[in-house]
């Protein structure tokens, strides 16, 4: 249940079928500002996700962190609650008269009942991002972002189950060539006798990739529905709790941490660099960014973008560590690239704006029903009262003419 912050009625909360049908809608009506912000989206996170596996590799010593990954997590995150607060307290003081304030404590505790679900996609991210530092141990930069493009299948899976979402034929096609253009492109493991954790180095990199591929997928997934779900609530509110999560997470592995290993390893500053600054700011920006693809775009789109990014990636890459482009990553990019157009074509898309209409006929005739039922009912309301007039001048003495 939701409560109204004018009247303080309770209305159910919005289900999957019903989040995904507003999303549709929303959809088949995208206004110019709409592709104006989606191209701003897409241009913004193929330079910071292209950046993020190339500032975790220059962040390497030795092939190995003199930092804790968790402290760079916990740091990124307390970045994007400062963000938040900072953006609330800007909102705060250019609001409309008489409007309620966003930080008021009223505000904040409903908005925090509302957006508990948040906490899930916080946890499953505060594990996620001590997952990419893992990977980086086992493929080069532009290896790892190819692999996290294998969660665009999983994601598609999850939002057909989790929201309802539909894709037509064509789009799981090219979801399905985006696979194949992944599969191209030749994949780099550990030296041989490398181990993790006692097991093969292959052995090590299949489970990391495994994980690596569904929790970012489930994260994203609840995010999207959390977000969407509690549309009224400002993204802003919404980063608040879903970041302070975030740190409060990274904060406890941290003091789990210094359990096993001493006091020393609450030192989150220890063994930083340049480079990890430029990490944190980047994965901050990175995080913010991805707010608000999840509340007015898509998680579709949002990984598609990712994709893109490889290509910065791979170039990226090569001319900064020297590892080689082979044939199999320019022919896996060409196809990727095809996937994408294919995906986002009008042609995959009329399939759900036939469903899209289909859903408009069935309002518009809903409507049309009330408006008949209201014209009957205004109706029989006039004859009973005409009938009403009738009686009461019958009953009326006659006057002496």
């Amino acid at each position: 249940m939701i409560e109204c912050s004018v009247c303080h009625s309770k209305i159910a909360s919005p289900n999957s079928k019903a989040v995904s049908r507003a999303y549709d809608r929303h959809r088949n009506h995208v206004s110019s500002k709409t592709r104006f912000l989606n191209v701003l989206l897409v241009s913004g996170d193929c330079v910071l996700v292209g950046l993020q596996p190339i500032l975790v590799y220059m962040s390497k010593v030795d092939g190995g962190f003199n930092f804790s990954p968790i402290s760079v997590n916990f740091l990124t995150e307390v970045a994007k609650v400062i963000f938040a607060i900072v953006m609330l307290l800007f909102q705060a003081r250019h609001k409309k008269v008489g409007e309620k304030s966003l930080l008021s404590i009223s505000t904040l505790a409903q908005a925090a009942r509302n957006n508990l679900l948040l906490a899930v996609p916080a946890l499953l991210y505060a594990i996620n991002n001590y997952l990419k530092f893992i990977m980086q141990l086992y493929f080069n930069p532009a290896t790892v972002k190819m692999l996290s493009n294998l969660k665009v299948l999983v994601i598609a899976i999850l939002l057909k189950m989790i929201m309802k979402r539909r894709f037509s034929i064509i789009q799981w096609e090219a979801l399905a060539l985006l696979l194949i253009g992944i599969s191209i492109n030749q994949l780099r493991s550990l030296p041989e006798g490398t181990t993790s954790f006692g097991l093969p180095a292959a052995t090590g990199a299949y489970l990391y990739t495994i994980i690596f591929v569904t929790v970012p997928s489930l994260a994203s997934v609840f995010n999207e529905y959390a977000m969407k779900s509690q549309f009224e609530t400002s993204i802003y509110h919404q980063n608040l709790f879903l970041y302070g999560y975030g740190a409060m997470f990274n904060f406890l592995a941290i003091l789990g941490i210094a359990i096993f290993k001493g006091p020393s390893s609450l030192d989150i500053l220890q063994g930083h660099s340049k480079a990890t600054m430029l990490l944190i700011c980047n994965n901050a920006a990175q995080g913010i960014l991805s707010s608000f693809f999840f509340k007015y775009a898509d998680t579709i789109l949002k990984k598609y973008s990712s994709t893109i990014a490889t290509i910065f990636t791979g170039i990226a890459s090569a001319v900064l560590f020297g590892h080689t482009l082979t044939i199999n990553f320019v022919l896996g990019i060409s196809v990727v690239i095809i996937s994408m157009h294919q995906f986002f074509s009008a042609l995959s898309k009329v399939k759900d704006e036939q469903q899209g209409s289909s859903f408009e006929m069935v309002d518009s005739q809903d409507s049309q029903r009330s408006k008949d039922a209201s014209f009957l009912n205004m109706t029989a309301g006039a004859n009973e009262d005409a009938g009403h007039r009738v009686n009461e001048e019958e009953k009326r003495p006659l006057l002496p003419v």
